[in-house]
């Protein structure tokens, strides 16, 4: 894997977003249906709400996802999975080939940067 240079570093939109809620996309084990709060979009940081289709179902129910913080990628180009647009993706570390979700270490307001 090459090098990315700071400015592409850069265009990366990181934000954190509160799980408004959460369910099994119906006919895939795998994918979660992922509504998230990225802030109120009347203000200069919020992006409103959005959908984002994440593999984790083997590994988190979705009761155990609504109300936490969680960082995402909000500006990556939606995409198509099992027929629904996917808006972003979530932001996990891998552990022993399994998913861990970043989640801030204090209370933040849903859509605030991560740098």
């Amino acid at each position: 894997m090459g090098n990315l240079s700071f400015e592409e570093f850069k265009k990366l939109d990181l934000r954190t977003g509160k799980v408004i809620s959460a369910e099994v996309v119906p006919g895939s084990e795998n994918l979660l249906n992922l509504q998230i709060d990225i802030g109120d979009p009347s203000t200069s940081s919020g992006l409103g709400k959005r959908q984002i289709i994440a593999g984790i179902a083997k590994y988190y129910s979705p009761k155990e996802l609504v109300g936490k913080n969680l960082v995402i990628v909000a500006n990556l180009e939606p995409k198509k999975l099992m027929g629904l647009e996917s808006q972003g993706m979530i932001l996990c570390a891998e552990v022993n080939g399994e998913p861990v979700c970043l989640v801030p270490l204090k209370d933040v307001p849903p859509g605030s940067n991560v740098r």
